[in-house]
């Protein structure tokens, strides 16, 4: 069975670090982070306008789980099992994203694009729900709002999810080795090219018949 994280592993993860005594390494395994990134987010080095979601609230976690694993370092975040049915995933079809958060693309699409070099404009667009020609205006700084934009993490707001985002960097890390290979066999291939057309010529001024030279 896999394993079921928080809906905003983020943002949860800071409420936990600034409201209970769990460990970095807690907080992580349960919202599928890694150690660094919860360290981070205690420090302020990351998402430092991030507004934390309490996990109780939300449905996640209850305050005697909470307190369980607060009194032992060894114990592991069990996510609360609610009997109300979830909502199906949708496989297809545009995403839906609250009035409130459409505002907020240009700002994660800055992000992604200063993030993650490497994901091409049409994967961007894909993740935060927006268009190409939006991701190359905020690319090539002919936005509208461009003065305005500010870096904003599309999965602590719920653009995506942290598992979308991470198989998009890979397949775009994946992309980027694939041109690479092609890039370095295609100049292979052309100096080759280059010596043996160097040899030839060579190998024509070696054999080119010389004038005899008359002896007085």
């Amino acid at each position: 069975m896999a394993n079921t994280y928080p809906l905003m592993p983020k943002a949860t993860a800071s409420w936990l670090v600034d409201n209970t005594a769990l460990t970095f390494d807690q907080i992580a395994e349960f919202c599928n982070l890694h150690p660094l990134e919860v360290q981070a987010l205690a420090d302020g080095e990351v998402n430092s306008g991030i507004m934390g979601m309490s996990p109780i609230l939300s449905g996640e976690l209850t305050a005697d789980e909470i307190a369980r694993c607060e009194k032992n370092s060894n114990a592991r975040l069990k996510m609360f099992k609610s009997d109300l049915p979830k909502p199906r995933a949708r496989s297809k079809g545009p995403r839906y994203t609250p009035v409130t958060k459409r505002a907020e693309k240009p700002n994660a699409i800055f992000y992604l694009l200063k993030k993650y070099p490497d994901l091409a404009d049409v994967q961007i667009a894909h993740l935060v729900g927006s268009t190409k020609p939006t991701v190359e205006a905020v690319r090539n700084k002919t936005h509208p709002t461009q003065s305005m934009l500010k870096p904003v993490d599309p999965v602590s707001i719920g653009l995506c999810t942290g598992d979308e985002l991470e198989k998009a960097v890979k397949k775009a890390e994946r992309r980027v080795t694939r041109e690479a290979a092609a890039a370095g066999k295609t100049q292979a291939a052309s100096d080759t090219s280059i010596s043996a057309a160097v040899i030839e010529e060579q190998d024509e001024g070696d054999n080119a018949p010389q004038e005899s030279v008359s002896s007085f």
